[in-house]
């Protein structure tokens, strides 16, 4: 079994070998739930997309006590450790490529904000148009989308391209000089090894829910799709090298 105590150490874990893509992560966040209670209501309904073990939606409760949370991931592992550290929060297992997910989310009216960290980039760019056009059809006239994630100015300004990278480059050497941590798959080899993630790696194998590379990094990509639709204002309301938080307004 996995006990609470032990789902947190191993999200702690999972913070941490985040960190060492991101260094400026928990800036990020903290700019995220700015933006989230700058919005204006202290009890904002939120949709967590692609939440993986819920790092973002415990934050946003720590934040915004009065906010309900719906944290959503494809990834029954990821899912177990979110359920086990944070009982409070109702997890929904779905996935954004699969039309009609909306209908999972059992929402009782019109969402206000709609927030991913580090996700939506795994989706190709023909689901992600799908995915943004049923989001706005549940998130209510003026409500937001907040994505934070690594997106790349396109070949249409490369000089811009190539100092965006080097600048998150340069800030990541400067935090780690050299010492990074644990990575990306040095931490899923390390849960496959622990006895108590036994039944859940069954349930992912079964899935099909490991990541297979980035699909959809462009930034123009996310702006294309989140326009047509119906998204009316979009811009980086935080940026850092490639790293942004990337806001669209739906009309």
């Amino acid at each position: 079994m996995l006990t609470h105590d032990a789902a947190l150490e191993w999200i702690a874990r999972w913070d941490r070998q985040q960190e060492g893509y991101l260094p400026d992560r928990e800036e990020r966040f903290t700019a995220l739930i700015d933006a989230v209670e700058a919005a204006g209501r202290p009890d904002p309904l939120v949709i967590d997309l692609g939440c993986g073990p819920g790092s973002l939606s415990a934050r946003l409760l720590e934040r915004l006590p009065g906010a309900t949370v719906v944290p959503v991931d494809a990834d029954p592992l990821l899912l177990g450790l979110g359920r086990a550290a944070y009982p409070h929060l109702r997890f929904v297992s779905v996935d954004l490529r699969t039309p009609g997910w909306t209908d999972s989310l059992g929402l009782e009216g019109p969402a206000d904000v709609a927030v991913s960290t580090t996700a939506l980039h795994w989706i190709s760019g023909p689901d992600l148009a799908k995915m943004y056009a049923e989001l706005a059809a549940v998130l209510r006239p003026g409500g937001l989308l907040l994505n934070g994630d690594h997106m790349e100015t396109d070949d249409t300004a490369p000089a811009i391209a190539r100092l965006e990278r080097a600048v998150h480059d340069r800030e990541t050497e400067r935090v780690f000089a050299g010492r990074r941590p644990e990575d990306w798959r040095q931490w899923w080899d390390a849960v496959a090894a622990d006895p108590a993630f036994t039944e859940l790696h069954a349930e992912r194998a079964t899935a099909g829910a490991d990541h297979h590379g980035s699909e959809s990094p462009l930034l123009s990509e996310h702006v294309n799709a989140l326009r047509d639709a119906g998204f009316t204002e979009i811009g980086s309301l935080w940026q850092r090298g490639n790293n942004r938080l990337l806001c669209a307004v739906r009309g």
